[in-house]
């Protein structure tokens, strides 16, 4: 609305300009013919004088004047339109006063706002198909050069299968000819590290793969709205092909299997044809980047099959079906009580942001929507619970948010069960364990059970099956949930400057224990092989700049100098400095598997990778080239900017030292911080439209 009523002022101040509204104290009805006019000091001739209209009772009249032509007027006000303000008969120029016609009033004000609303619109209205009949074109292309490897691609490799050295537009233009001869990096993952490089990476530096099954990037925060039809799906996703045109790079359909890094070549797995038949090919690289995600961990409870997850647009349609499908099965009179029962009882297993988000999600919708268009029994009758292993939900933010989440769940009638796990999943009910004493590690364990007629399973990540095989083939991989790399985000155990990983499908190494020997003789100056205290502020310096991880635990150094120096004689042994590398790594969190870790990370190589192009030529000649990414660029630090949810037309921001909730004025920031991370501004639209239609019309409850 704002933006349509100042497209109609800019138009009323178009029509407006250079004119003057001059007051005429005369009583005769008409006027001799126009020698010149006289206002406030400054004379106008009449060669000046294009246009005028003559306002009386709100009524407007406009006609062309000239020399010697009468004006009809009654005791109102003249307005003229010159065609030079500074052509006038005073050396001096002046400023126009702005026009005020007289006797406005608060209807005059009403109009003109209506008018220039009105105005707007159309003007809006105009531009958009102004700009929608210039899309429309009817181009036909042949004859287009194709490198005949991308029509037959040589075969190679340890398996001997086709090698896909270029691509089907290697040829098309200049640009694509020169981006051929470019290093090539592949990037297998459409997410959020994905997209954060392609958005930081220099146009045309790099030849550029992505590889995915998908062919769009997922906006996963909003997955729970799009689980009950507040937004819709479509809204969610912004196809990858759009995002790479702005580095000139391809989209490869496909899903990345293995890798031959000796020969640095990367298996996918391709379509064959449109009935699910697949083949396999090598995507030969310079640099790679892992950004596959993770998987949903299991924890070994059987029946899993039974629930739902929520990951991907599907996971969110079949959620929405299988709500709607209970819905209008519990409201048949035909339905016994106890299968009604059972149809509305809605299971959440895990109690973090995707849980929590869902379950409030629902709860909306059922007070919101259901009340209003099914029968009010089906409103009483609905449960919605949250199994929680924790003292609390929520249990990475804040206690003070935990506690007014819980709150808000307790009055949308939310049933949060802590302390318990979920030992079985029946197609028809939940088998849980809770402890009745959480103090207590051995005590005892109450087991229960609960009807459901639907079960999310949203528990934590397990390794990626493509991550997994790769894991096993390299040295010095221990973790059990992801690839570990090192604070520049290099792969351990590949060579060097060719391996990355990013986002949940990566950790930051943070075992200081297997650098002792290296930062104890680069600490030890004087070799007598102790450290003083000077020493160790110079150890705890390089262990800050390499392992930005541990930097809060090296913040008092001197209490660590004075904690770890058993015999007090201002000196640490190699023995007193394992130990506190062993302690302090232990305390050393990894960082969360969240789309703002992996943003970040992919910021960080997109500006790395960009920068290796500018100083490639020195490089060369220093022979440094794919040997240390710490001679150009600094290891990765993550900057914490904050974590939300949504907890029900409220929500809660955990701004590390820092908490804010609140009810529709937090709900209000919470959206505008999700609109401002859309990708594009086609996304941006879409949420737009679809929040003001669920305020308008309400969710839709369809089922399709």
């Amino acid at each position: 609305m704002f933006a349509t009523q100042m497209a109609g002022r800019s138009v009323l101040r178009l029509l407006e300009r250079q004119t003057v509204a001059i007051p005429l104290r005369r009583s005769t009805t008409q006027l001799p013919g126009i020698q010149s006019l006289s206002y406030t000091g400054t004379r106008y001739q009449p060669s000046q004088i294009r246009a005028f209209s003559c306002s009386s009772k709100r009524s407007k009249i406009l006609e062309q004047v000239s020399r010697g032509q009468p004006i009809f007027t009654q005791n109102t006000s003249l307005r003229l339109r010159t065609s030079a303000f500074n052509a006038t008969l005073q050396t001096r120029s002046f400023t126009l006063p702005r026009i005020v016609p007289e006797g406005q009033t608060a209807f005059g004000v009403f109009a003109r706002f209506v008018t220039s609303t009105i105005i707007g619109l159309f003007v809006i209205l105009g531009a958009i198909l102004l700009h929608d009949s210039f899309t429309y074109s009817d181009q036909h292309v042949s004859g287009v050069p194709t490198n005949p490897l991308a029509l037959h691609p040589r075969k190679g490799g340890p398996k001997n299968l086709p090698i896909v050295d270029t691509d089907l537009s290697a040829e098309e233009d200049d640009t694509a000819r020169k981006l051929a001869s470019k290093p090539k990096l592949v990037i297998v993952g459409g997410g959020w590290g994905a997209v954060g490089i392609l958005k930081n990476l220099r146009p045309e530096e790099y030849n550029v793969t992505v590889i995915s099954p998908d062919n769009f990037n997922l906006f996963t925060p909003l997955l729970p709205s799009a689980c009950v039809g507040t937004v819709e799906a479509r809204t969610l996703v912004e196809p990858l092909r759009k995002i790479i045109a702005r580095v000139k790079g391809h989209y490869m359909s496909g899903k990345a299997l293995d890798v031959e890094m000796g020969e640095r070549l990367l298996e996918v797995e391709v379509a064959k044809d449109e009935n699910g038949g697949t083949q396999r090919c090598y995507v030969p690289y310079d640099k790679l980047v892992i950004a596959v995600g993770s998987s949903t961990s299991t924890h070994g409870v059987p029946g899993l099959e039974h629930c739902f997850q929520l990951k991907s647009i599907p996971d969110a349609q079949a959620i929405r079906r299988r709500i709607m499908t209970n819905l209008e099965i519990a409201s048949l009179p035909t339905t016994t009580p106890e299968e009604r029962k059972r149809l509305l009882s809605m299971v959440i297993a895990g109690g973090g942001p995707t849980g929590v988000e869902v379950a409030a999600e629902i709860a909306d919708m059922m007070s919101e929507d259901v009340l209003k268009y099914f029968p009010k029994l089906l409103r009483s009758e609905m449960s919605i619970k949250i199994i929680q292993s924790r003292e609390h939900i929520l249990n990475t933010y804040s206690q003070s948010i935990s506690e007014f989440a819980e709150k808000r769940f307790a009055r949308s009638d939310i049933e949060i069960i802590k302390n318990a796990r979920v030992s079985e999943v029946f197609p028809d009910k939940i088998a849980i364990t809770v402890k009745t004493d959480p103090k207590d590690p051995k005590g005892k364990v109450e087991k229960r059970e609960y009807p459901a007629g639907f079960v999310l399973w949203s528990t934590g990540i397990a390794m990626n099956p493509f991550v997994k095989s790769l894991v096993e083939k390299l040295p010095n991989q221990h973790h059990s949930k992801a690839i570990v790399v090192d604070n520049h985000l290099r792969v351990k155990g590949s060579p060097v400057g060719t391996v990355y990983a990013i986002g949940d499908s990566a950790t930051i190494e943070t075992n200081m224990v297997d650098y002792l020997v290296e930062l104890f003789d680069k600490a030890d100056t004087n070799k007598d092989r102790k450290i003083d205290y000077t020493e160790w502020q110079k150890m705890a310096k390089e262990i800050k700049a390499r392992f930005p991880l541990a930097s809060k635990q090296f913040e008092k150094v001197h209490d660590l100098f004075v904690k770890y120096d058993t015999d007090k004689d201002n000196q640490l042994t190699m023995n007193d400095v394992a130990r506190a590398f062993y302690e302090i790594s232990k305390k050393t969190t990894s960082l969360p598997a969240t789309a703002q870790v992996a943003s970040q990370q992919g910021e960080y190589l997109g500006k790395k990778f960009t920068r290796l192009t500018k100083q490639h030529d020195t490089l060369i000649k220093n022979q440094v080239m794919d040997l240390d990414d710490s001679s150009y660029s600094k290891p990765f630090n993550y900057m914490h900017l904050g974590s939300l949810a949504y907890v029900g037309n409220s929500a809660v921001f955990d701004l590390g030292g820092y908490s804010f909730t609140g009810g529709l004025v937090a709900m209000y920031a919470w959206r505008s911080v999700y609109w401002s991370e859309q990708s594009s501004i086609r996304t941006k639209t879409l949420l737009m439209i679809d929040w003001i239609k669920r305020g308008i019309f309400g969710r839709d409850l369809s089922k399709f």
